[in-house]
């Protein structure tokens, strides 16, 4: 699934893209950005791999719009999404989070980013990054992943992982063929193109 939209269109019954979608808005929409520099395009820096996971995970029940809006809070909230510091977050930013009207304040969410940053560690010890661990299990079933996900990490549900997987470059689909974007992620060789790396 294309985002969390998939309008559809006022007029009939069709179902538009997020691409289709993204067309219609002013230049300066924060899903204009996105749509055009970041979502599908292959992540290599795990911070910004964690950050993505955690953006998506805190979308879960609310609209994207609403986490695009509060971006550059949960950076700052979430130290940058520096995977270090997150997972040694203790009782105290704990708090500081959940008293930060910037982000999202759940419990559950908060906690996740903190033990999947813990489990990040991990797994960058065992493989030597997060991309890595990715690239090891590339490539899977959408199926595959959740089933993956589910057992690794902490609130990672379908629609979270697809999203997830979608937008760093791991399942096709991010864009429709015919959005310029499309060629421009291409030339990025994002995995679903090459198969294992």
């Amino acid at each position: 699934m294309l985002r969390d939209f998939f309008i559809s269109a006022s007029t009939n019954s069709n179902i538009m893209s997020y691409c289709e979608y993204v067309w219609t808005m002013d230049k300066e929409n924060v899903h204009v950005h996105y749509h055009d520099r970041e979502y599908g395009f292959p992540i290599h820096d795990d911070n910004h791999l964690f950050a993505r996971l955690v953006l998506e995970i805190n979308q879960a029940g609310l609209s994207w719009t609403t986490i695009l809006n509060k971006k550059e809070n949960f950076f700052k909230a979430y130290d940058n999404f520096d995977i270090n510091k997150v997972a040694n977050y203790k009782q105290k930013q704990f708090d500081r989070l959940m008293n930060d009207a910037g982000i999202i304040r759940n419990r559950l969410k908060i906690n996740a980013a903190i033990e999947n940053a813990k489990k990040i560690k991990l797994l960058q010890k065992e493989f030597g990054s997060f991309e890595k661990w990715l690239d090891h299990h590339h490539p899977k079933t959408k199926e595959e992943w959740v089933k993956l996900f589910k057992e690794t990490f902490r609130f990672t549900g379908g629609e979270i992982v697809n999203e997830f997987l979608q937008s760093t470059g791991y399942l096709p689909g991010a864009h429709v063929e015919r959005c310029p974007i499309y060629k421009k992620i291409l030339v990025k060789k994002p995995a679903w193109m090459k198969g294992k790396r």
